[in-house]
């Protein structure tokens, strides 16, 4: 068995930390997972695949040095429509009148170019935003491939810089070429996860789900949503998904700045529901990327982040290209542990009564367990799982107890690591994996004689979702 750490409830963080690599982190990888990174975001919209295959043997390489279980996520691009090449950056004012259009020559014809033709799914008076709203336009008329528009608010843009549609739903494939030739390198990779970007509907993850079952690949896929369509079809997008990531920024742009937060607590309301993990990115710490100390707002953003119960919080840019990525994931962590000690002094762990209105059987022997832990104030839960279902319902209920999630899969271990307040512990397969397990801890230190602790697992052995034995064990 693998080694674990000290489970006691206030001494781990329940709230997991994902780090994207960049250059300044990559060489950096070992001081991130001891400063409390659970998943490592490799970004495709950056880097070559050759760089992204060593980072992830060196993760891998970190994580046995360390014992531990990390989720390794891929981050596809996605059709991210951008302005094609312009001679020189363009000002444009309100009033302005604006045309763009796949292909163009700018200098021959003052056409804007475009690197995606989105003229069939585009009409009269959609909103275009440009560099992420810094320009905003409306649509005034569509003429074959040309798409003229007025300017709304003015400002600077050049190539390369993005184009946001949020009034305009764009049918077919979702995946790019880019896209595609990102998974077929990522399904020869040690990946945990796949992020899908700029998903509309439930039906866009479908080619990518596909994709990997065609190779037989146990990855799970994380639906990036940041799209206004995406926030109209919340229930199917997570029910197709196996975790979903809240992409404040482009949501921001696509939808308002103002509804972000709501449809945050929507997706988070929704997810837990289904047990489906809940990933809160975009400018957690950003002032951190050149600052040795969040701003008051940032640290408010991360504890109501916590509060809330996403499962992890994501850095980005901070991790990636900051100047003080393990001071910034060091800071994320104490942030997380302070909140979660006040919530467990406060008794506000634990699933609202209208969230165990579920009747499945797995809900309830999942519930059944979270009140016996309570109820005996059990050091913590064990959760054996083959396949992680048990965990995730585990997870869902938000315990105050510390959860062990056990299962002879490393692939379970990994993608379990960014789950919420579980610790994810490799064991062989067969009987006596709870007696095994206490044994450690008792050797450990983790707990002590005579300490209460609550298993669940499945009579079946190997056999995905059924959970249906809780027993109250005795150290």
């Amino acid at each position: 068995m693998r080694a674990v750490l000290p489970v006691l409830a206030t001494q781990y963080k329940k709230t997991k930390i994902i780090a994207t690599l960049g250059p300044a982190s990559e060489s950096k990888i070992e001081e991130l997972l001891k400063a409390g990174v659970n998943g490592i975001r490799l970004n495709f919209s950056h880097g070559t695949h050759a760089w992204h295959g060593a980072m992830v043997k060196k993760v891998r390489s970190a994580a046995r040095k360390l014992s531990r279980s990390v989720a390794i996520i891929q981050d596809l691009q996605g059709p991210k429509i951008l302005i094609a090449e312009l001679p020189h950056p363009l000002q444009v004012e309100a009033g302005q009148m604006l045309k763009m259009q796949f292909g163009a020559d700018f200098a021959k014809t003052g056409i804007i170019p475009i690197q995606f033709d989105f003229s069939r799914s585009v009409a009269v008076g959609q909103r275009l935003y440009i560099k992420d709203g810094a320009v905003i336009c409306e649509i005034t008329r569509v003429q074959g491939r040309k798409i003229e528009m007025v300017v709304k608010q003015g400002g600077k843009f050049s190539s390369n810089h993005g184009i946001n549609l949020p009034d305009t739903y764009i049918a077919g494939s979702k995946l790019t070429d880019k896209d595609v030739e990102d998974i077929r390198f990522g399904l020869t990779q040690d990946f945990d996860y796949i992020a899908m970007s700029f998903v509309q509907t439930a039906d866009d993850i479908e080619q990518l789900r596909e994709m990997i079952k065609r190779k037989n690949k146990n990855i799970k896929i994380i639906t990036k949503i940041e799209t206004a369509a995406a926030a109209e079809h919340l229930h199917e997008i997570i029910a197709a998904s196996d975790a979903v990531m809240i992409a404040r920024g482009d949501l921001a742009v696509e939808t308002s700045a103002e509804a972000v937060p709501i449809i945050g607590r929507k997706i988070i309301r929704i997810a837990r529901t289904m047990h489906t993990p809940v990933i809160m990115a975009t400018q957690m710490l950003e002032s951190m990327t050149s600052s040795m100390s969040p701003t008051r707002a940032e640290a408010n953003d991360v504890s109501t982040a916590v509060t809330l119960g996403v499962d992890a919080v994501m850095l980005s840019g901070e991790s990636a290209i900051g100047a003080y990525p393990i001071e910034t994931v060091a800071q994320m962590k104490r942030i997380i542990l302070m909140t979660e000690q006040y919530m467990l002094e406060m008794g506000e762990l634990g699933a609202p009564e209208a969230f165990k209105a579920s009747h499945t059987a797995n809900d309830a022997v999942s519930q059944a367990a979270q009140i016996l832990a309570k109820r005996v104030g059990a050091k913590l839960i064990l959760a054996e799982t083959f396949s992680g279902h048990t965990a995730l319902a585990i997870a869902a209920l938000r315990p105050s107890a510390a959860i062990i999630m056990a299962s002879p899969d490393l692939k379970v271990c990994n993608q379990l690591a960014i789950v919420w307040g579980g610790k994810p512990y490799k064991v062989l397969k067969g009987r006596y994996v709870s007696a095994g397990i206490m044994r450690t801890l008792l050797k450990m230190g983790a707990l002590e004689k005579s300490d209460f602790v609550v298993s669940i697992f499945g009579t079946h052995a190997g056999k995905s979702g059924a959970t249906d034995t809780v027993r109250l064990l005795v150290a």
